[in-house]
């Protein structure tokens, strides 16, 4: 789809300017971060989560339509070879590092790793507290296609639309739960798949209701206007108000609909300027590397440490160096996998064996 890849780079720019924050030599502190516009590191989660949500489902909804029906063992087989390879060379690097010393992580912080539960771990450590999101994203692999196989399209729009409105609900249950009721409920809970699923289902919700809203007068003429822009202040002000209950309430799902639409638009006017902005090569190639950024980030940008590797500019550099070491050697590969899969070529034994059978000789999008 033309201006994702430049969207993910806006997202992943947002995420490694609020981690690059407080880190020696940066100009702007800790103190100083998020005093005009919150904290943008996790708005820039948020975002991708939007986009993967919008994505996912119009690739499963593309191949309903196709074939009359969703593989999940294709979906899974697909997003495995996707996501798994250099999430797990991430694992090992850091594992490796804990071994010699350069880093403090503990049995407990791989255990909740490698098993995709980051979300729900309690004083998660740095160097791996970024896999939360990732966490939140295979918890969403792992439930949306199995709802989507069994409810079909209104049904299943229903469930979209309850999530978003839902979402905000357990965020501030939880948030008064921790701050009001029990100051030692685990505050990961916040990041728990319950508390940030309304945001995935948001871009699942604009992707099943697409097709009707693109029969729609007034929905064309809003998300091409040119007033459409206001939007981009209006989400940096709710993200602004931070953990405010009108923010949380009233806030989180104004700020879904105004990313829905932003999303709209770029997607399907990407001969306008700001369509051209983010379907520029350098910002479709930082949107490619996005997943690889955001895996390597946490350990270079760290405000706590005075390692030289953590000081700025020398860290900013070393993220996007082993942010293209794993997408060279790591994500390019596998991607070449997935596209010679999807033109019908066969897999490597090793891939069919893991499928359980033979590979047939074309494969829908």
């Amino acid at each position: 789809m033309p201006s994702l890849d430049g969207l993910r780079a806006i997202a992943i720019l947002m995420v490694c300017y609020g981690h690059l924050c407080g880190t020696r030599h940066f100009p702007v502190s800790v103190a100083a971060y998020g005093r005009w516009c919150g904290d943008v590191a996790h708005l820039g989660v948020l975002v991708f989560f939007v986009i993967s949500g919008f994505l996912i489902t119009s690739l499963l909804m593309d191949e309903r339509e196709a074939t009359g029906g969703i593989s999940l063992k294709r979906f899974y087989l697909r997003r495995m070879v996707r996501i798994f390879p250099a999430f797990y060379a991430f694992v090992l690097v850091m594992a490796v590092a804990t071994v010699l010393g350069a880093v403090q992580l503990s049995v407990r912080d791989f255990a909740f790793a490698l098993t995709y539960t980051v979300n729900f771990e309690p004083g998660r450590s740095l160097q791996i507290g970024h896999l939360w999101s990732l966490s939140v994203e295979e918890q969403f692999y792992l439930l949306w296609p199995l709802a989507l196989l069994a409810l079909r399209g209104r049904r299943a729009l229903l469930v979209a639309v309850a999530a978003v409105c839902l979402g905000p609900l357990v965020r501030f249950a939880i948030r008064e739960w921790i701050f009001r009721v029990d100051p030692g409920f685990p505050g990961g809970m916040l990041t728990s798949f319950p508390a940030m699923f309304d945001y995935l289902a948001t871009g699942c919700a604009l992707a099943l209701l697409r097709p009707w809203l693109l029969t729609r007068p007034w929905y064309l003429r809003l998300t091409g206007s040119r007033w459409l822009v206001l939007a981009i202040p209006l989400v940096l002000l709710i993200n602004r108000m931070g953990s405010h209950t009108v923010a949380i309430l009233l806030g989180s799902p104004v700020m879904n609909v105004c990313l829905a639409l932003l999303i709209e638009s770029g997607t399907r006017h990407a001969r306008g300027l700001g369509g051209r902005l983010l379907n520029w090569k350098p910002a479709v190639f930082l949107g490619t590397l996005s997943y690889s950024l955001y895996l390597w980030q946490s350990p270079f940008l760290d405000h706590a440490s005075s390692a030289w590797i953590c000081a700025f500019p020398q860290n900013l550099a070393l993220v996007f160096l082993a942010a293209l070491a794993s997408w060279f050697l790591v994500e390019r590969p596998f991607n070449r996998l997935r596209r010679r899969w999807r033109r019908g070529d066969s897999l490597p034994a090793i891939v069919q064996g893991l499928h359980g059978c033979p590979m047939p000789t074309s494969s829908p999008r």
